[in-house]
């Protein structure tokens, strides 16, 4: 009898002892409401994760085997900015692995909490019956009678409290596997930021070099970067910006694509006037690669209405603080630098009068007049509240960027 009593009590004292946790720490699944909001960013980050690593394998596969000194350059810059955002995904990765595992910590740990009283009170009475020598329920009126009650109940109360700590042994182990989960995550975030702190510094080097080769390239960059400016000065909107940057890479378009001086014949009275040239039908294919400048969550779609009420050109996208942001697609800088309300912003121009606009950049990697491709680094987000907007025009009118994602 004193063994099954000490055994019960053995049980119940292991249950509610155990039930003394270990919290890892209120921060980390402060920045998720819930755990499906948690599950949702892990999924997104690991999606962009993979996405950037194709990217950069492909730039760099392009780089190695570009044989033009400047393209080449282009194309590692582009590249080196793919690994970074794919840096940047790991880190949001791992903010959201340890996100989930906390919440799911603090609902075992309720669970826990909730099982722990009754348990308690099983446990100190078993401990009082087990030191009770029996010997002393012959000298106590109605004590015979009460242990044989007692043993009955013993002998149905074994099994359930057996049960009951296998289950919580059960819950206890899953709580420890949690607990190594998290730490787990905060080690590969520790490790992602290292990684993204080398990534950025090469990045920093390696844009600049590419501005200044840029520079030195395209003597007249200078003077265009001032001209733009002037127009952002005196122009009244954002999309009379745009409307007039278009007509002057237009301008440029046709200017380029002129025949040049014919050479002065031998003999004027021979000379022929030169054919004129056929013209050829305009090209209107979108950018043969596009993407969206920076890796995030949409806060609002195409054409949805504001909080003015007005429907937007573009979409908004939320990121990571200070995030990397490239080109979409590739083109020539037409506009770098901040416009009235809307932070630095930069206008590439594409090929057949496409044109994407980003607006909310917190500090530019770009210049007028260089030639980026998809994915080139433009700059930074800002570090508190990021929205970064795209705008895709076609010949002026927005259209929807989503659709032409490739």
């Amino acid at each position: 009898m004193i063994r099954r009593f000490a055994l019960l009590a053995t049980i119940a004292g292991l249950s509610a002892s155990a039930l003394t946790v270990h919290p890892l720490g209120a921060q980390g699944g402060a920045q998720f409401s819930s755990s499906n909001e948690a599950r949702a960013a892990l999924d997104l980050a690991r999606q962009q994760q993979r996405a950037a690593r194709a990217r950069g394998e492909q730039l760099e596969q392009q780089a190695a085997r570009s044989r033009n000194a400047a393209d080449r350059a282009t194309q590692e810059a582009a590249a080196l900015a793919a690994r970074v955002q794919q840096a940047e995904a790991a880190i949001s990765a791992a903010e959201a692995r340890y996100g989930l595992a906390i919440r799911s910590r603090r609902t075992l740990d309720r669970a826990l909490a909730a099982r722990r009283e009754p348990l308690v009170r099983l446990t100190a009475a078993l401990q009082s019956l087990a030191q009770r020598p029996v010997t002393l329920a012959a000298f106590q009126p109605g004590s015979l009678r009460e242990l044989v009650y007692t043993r009955a109940v013993l002998d149905s109360t074994i099994p359930l409290v057996r049960r009951r700590t296998a289950a919580l042994r059960s819950d206890l182990d899953r709580a420890r596997m949690l607990e190594n989960e998290a730490r787990q995550a905060l080690g590969e975030r520790r490790q992602s930021e290292a990684e993204l702190g080398q990534r950025r510094a090469q990045l920093v080097a390696l844009a600049g070099a590419e501005r200044r080769a840029a520079r030195l390239a395209s003597g007249g960059a200078d003077r265009e970067g001032r001209r733009a400016l002037v127009l952002a000065e005196q122009t009244r909107d954002l999309n009379a910006l745009v409307g007039l940057l278009d007509d002057a890479g237009v301008r440029r378009e046709r200017l380029a694509a002129l025949p040049g001086p014919m050479p002065r014949p031998a003999d004027p009275a021979t000379a022929r006037a030169a054919p004129r040239p056929a013209p050829t039908p305009t090209a209107t294919a979108p950018p043969s690669r596009y993407q969206l400048p920076i890796a995030g969550r949409i806060a609002y779609g195409f054409n949805e209405a504001g909080a003015s009420g007005a429907r937007q050109a573009g979409i908004g996208l939320v990121s990571r603080p200070g995030a990397q942001v490239v080109a979409p697609g590739a083109g020539r800088i037409a506009f770098a630098g901040p416009y009235r309300g809307y932070g630095d912003i930069v206008i590439v121009q594409h090929a057949s009068g496409w044109t994407s606009l980003i607006t909310g950049l917190a500090s530019l990697d770009a210049s007028v007049g260089q030639q980026v491709t998809a994915g080139s680094p433009l700059g930074l987000a800002a570090e508190t509240n990021p929205v970064v907007t795209i705008e895709l025009r076609r010949d002026g009118v927005p259209v929807n960027p989503l659709d032409y994602l490739r």
